[in-house]
């Protein structure tokens, strides 16, 4: 079969080493709860990464063999070092390398340094989730029916500060009237950025069916093109009359 998408799952891994709560929901940790539900497409390799391993997870030979980065982060966004941040930009900047954002990694340096965005938003208790498709012709909603319920998640709300979406895919309500949009793509460069809302750490949205079809999706999309040499290594007087 053709090459098979490259995709690491970097987490940064804190709540289920010191919340026995967390553990018990994602006793591998959330990253491999990902990488359990994607090992299952034959036209992936999956890998994992987190924030405590060397080098944070990344160093060249792993971010330098990623087609699609996927990153969840919550309580130590401020501990990825900047350089790796401006690798990871360079990378979906001039190589084309797809960023999947997961739930709170909203507020992670790397989103912000990509989208450009402070990632604010309103937040509050857990609530019932209910997830709208609203742009049921793209390819990462395929599949998707025109609502998903989620059960209990944690609430995020507008105004959520980030640039219009190139496409919005989700918009999501919550029990208390709040709505959010829970789905947004970018492109950024030569690369893609999918923004995806479900994930709360204390929740089981990555076990629903919907919600793995998503992500899976997702990385398909989010998967670079075969663009060639970068321009910059063109010789442009080539093309000249």
């Amino acid at each position: 079969m053709a090459n098979k998408i490259r995709v690491t799952v970097w987490n940064e891994y804190r709540h289920e080493k010191s919340e026995e709560s967390i553990r018990a929901i994602y006793p591998k940790g959330i990253h491999g709860c990902v990488k359990d539900f994607l090992d299952q497409h034959d036209d992936l390799e999956v890998r994992i990464a987190a924030l405590d391993d060397p080098d944070q997870g990344l160093p060249d030979d792993v971010l330098n063999n990623t087609d699609v980065l996927m990153w969840w982060g919550h309580m130590a966004h401020g501990a990825v070092d900047d350089a790796l941040v401006q690798r990871i930009k360079k990378r979906v900047y001039d190589d084309g390398m797809g960023f999947v954002a997961m739930h709170s990694a909203h507020m992670s340096k790397p989103f912000r340094e990509i989208v450009g965005t402070s990632g604010k938003l309103l937040w509050s208790d857990d609530q019932h989730e209910i997830m709208w498709n609203v742009l049921p012709s793209h390819p990462i909603t395929a599949g998707i029916p025109e609502h998903v319920d989620l059960g209990i998640e944690e609430m995020y709300g507008e105004p959520f500060m980030i640039p219009q979406p190139d496409e919005l895919l989700f918009i999501s309500w919550f029990e208390h009237g709040y709505v959010f949009r829970s789905g947004c793509t970018y492109h950024r460069g030569r690369g893609k950025v999918f923004y995806f809302q479900p994930g709360h750490e204390a929740c089981r949205s990555f076990y629903n069916e919907y919600v793995q079809k998503i992500l899976y999706n997702g990385v398909k999309w989010a998967a670079p093109n075969d663009f060639g040499s970068p321009m910059h290594n063109c010789d442009y007087r080539k093309n000249l009359v």
